[in-house]
């Protein structure tokens, strides 16, 4: 494993070297942001798909990415890479007292409030204010970034007592973005359409499902069927 780390590194470091590749040796941390998005839905893909060489392939790939993040940063700061595999390895090991230290549990519960009184822990040591929302990255998809958020919040009571409710605010959603198409505003429908969807990403975590992944199998299936007719089309010509 250690080997294939250094010759990965390697390859890295003789593309970004003088006599590399021009390409790479023109890209910065802010230039490969679209790259790491695109090989992490790749994985994702390659995960939904069960083809284990697949997924296997996509792993490489975005390892490489971020193995060549941490080279640009190490060319600026040397032992940037240990470091940052140090801090992963500290923090994993300090957010699990459980498995690492002498904290007893005795369900998946106890796991959660242990990890959460942690958290707030380093975020008072770096003089930050505790929420119980953490930081959930803004660039995460809206409609995933929403169910975290309502995730989260749920676990210190700021959540519908049962589905009905959710059910009832649904309803209530839906009814204003009816009297927000009457009205026209475009300003007042957007922000109708918003609270709907996530609305129904309230919904979609009081029955145990996932939006994103509702949504992604949904515009699966329109893909397919649409292919499927548009197939059909070209036969009939």
């Amino acid at each position: 494993m250690e080997q294939g780390f250094e010759r990965i590194l390697s390859v890295i470091r003789r593309l970004r070297s003088p006599g590399g590749c021009p390409w790479d040796r023109e890209q910065t941390p802010i230039s490969i942001k679209k790259y790491l998005l695109e090989e992490t839905c790749e994985l994702l893909d390659a995960i939904d798909s069960g083809d284990v060489l697949n997924v296997q392939e996509e792993v490489g790939d975005l390892m490489f990415m971020l193995l060549f993040l941490a080279c640009m940063y190490e060319e600026e700061r040397a032992g940037f890479l240990a470091g940052a595999l140090d801090l992963a390895r500290e923090k994993m090991i300090r957010r699990h007292p459980h498995v690492f230290g002498d904290v007893s549990v005795s369900s998946l519960a106890d796991v959660t409030v242990n990890w959460q009184a942690i958290k707030a822990e380093e975020a008072k040591k770096k003089g930050k204010e505790p929420c119980a929302l953490g930081n959930i990255p803004r660039s995460l998809p809206a409609l995933q970034r929403a169910y975290r958020l309502g995730e989260r919040a749920s676990r210190v009571g700021f959540d519908w007592k049962d589905l009905e409710g959710v059910w009832e605010r649904l309803k209530e959603e839906t009814g204003g973005l009816e009297e927000a198409l009457g009205q026209g505003n475009k300003d007042m429908l957007e922000e109708a359409l918003g609270d709907l969807l996530f609305t129904v990403s309230d919904l979609s975590r009081h029955v145990g499902i996932n939006p994103e992944e509702a949504l992604f199998k949904a515009t699966r299936r329109f893909e397919e069927r649409f292919r499927d007719k548009e197939g059909l089309t070209r036969k009939g010509r």
